[in-house]
């Protein structure tokens, strides 16, 4: 894209912003939730509406806005009493916990503590019998019970990250010991060139493919190890930063070089969008990509946004729409 294209995307940005904004808005439930009318595993909303919620305030949103405090009420009726989100009906806990950590965090709820003793208790930590040579010791995985070692169940590095930001905003410091172990995950994750791959468990998730060398590093998988190493206090995230500069591309995460992969990419579209802003603004620099003019181009005429390929539920216009509105709030 020529200069003159860049300075029109840059621009129009905001009234697409609005546009998204107002989709979502007008997507709430009565309940105050958001339920996907796509996925039945994402109908309760208790995932959905903590990813919402930050995308709007994210988006400028007060979080004194009746809305938002209407959301939030929402979330608070589906804490457990040990402090998890996302325990009833079908759902991903350690998601929704840590999304509505976040938001209850910036809607100052006197529950974000519960939530955040609560994602403690679900990591692959030494309380559960985690040893540090142990593959998956330091991860979350989707939650719900505690895992014992050594069945982790499903762990990621997406899982991860989404905990340890949100722990991080709830004023968990890095140098406390759940911290240290994600380090532990995180560093196994990072390969050679600086890159990330998805885990070292779930080696048929690792969308990018094997390589000589262990798994491919990606764009996601890369914005979120750096996230991860960021709310653990880490210093060493240059490695990962050099990565996503030398790899970044406006419009979908690099390191599917494989053909029959390619879709990954493709799927991985806004999720790669709101990551990748994510990761730059949290070290204090912008993309040098014009990733804004790619997401006006697909915006849809009723304000949304959603993805033609389905691998990673992005075909949901709620959750395209969520990232996207992000991304252009966060840039």
């Amino acid at each position: 894209m020529n200069r003159r294209a860049f300075l029109g995307a840059v621009l129009l940005a905001p009234g697409a912003l609005r546009r998204g904004a107002s989709y979502l808005w007008k997507r709430q439930s009565p309940d105050g939730g958001w339920h996907s009318e796509t996925y039945g595993l994402l109908r309760s909303g208790q995932s959905l509406t903590g990813l919402i919620v930050n995308s709007l305030i994210d988006s400028g949103a007060s979080q004194q806005d009746p809305r938002i405090r209407k959301a939030v009420l929402f979330l608070a009726r589906h804490v457990s009493a040990d402090g998890g989100v996302g325990l009833t009906g079908d759902d991903y806990p350690c998601y929704a916990t840590a999304l509505a950590l976040r938001a209850f965090v910036r809607a100052g709820h006197p529950a974000a503590p519960r939530l955040a003793a609560w994602l403690l208790t679900q990591q692959m930590s030494p309380e559960n019998g985690w040893r540090p040579e142990q593959e998956a010791f330091g991860a979350w995985g989707i939650g719900g019970v505690p895992r014992m070692a050594p069945n982790s169940g499903h762990i990621d590095i997406s899982m991860t990250r989404h905990v340890m930001e949100a722990l991080a905003e709830a004023g968990v410091s890095p140098s406390d010991p759940a911290m240290r172990n994600a380090r532990v995950f995180v560093d196994r994750c990072q390969n050679a060139d600086g890159g990330f791959f998805f885990s070292t468990v779930e080696t048929g998730a690792n969308k990018a493919g094997e390589t000589a060398e262990g798994f491919g590093s990606y764009g996601t998988t890369t914005a979120d190890g750096l996230l991860c190493q960021l709310a653990a206090g880490a210093g060493n995230a240059t490695r990962a930063l050099d990565w996503l500069r030398a790899n970044d591309q406006a419009e979908l995460p690099a390191g599917f070089a494989n053909a029959a992969r390619e879709r990954y990419a493709e799927g991985l579209r806004y999720y790669y969008a709101d990551a990748a802003v994510r990761a730059f603004r949290a070290v204090g620099a912008k993309r040098a990509v014009d990733y804004c003019g790619p997401l006006l181009g697909a915006q849809r005429s009723d304000g949304s946004w959603r993805n033609t390929e389905p691998l990673v539920k992005e075909d949901d216009p709620l959750i395209a729409t969520a990232f996207a509105v992000s991304a252009l709030s966060a840039g």
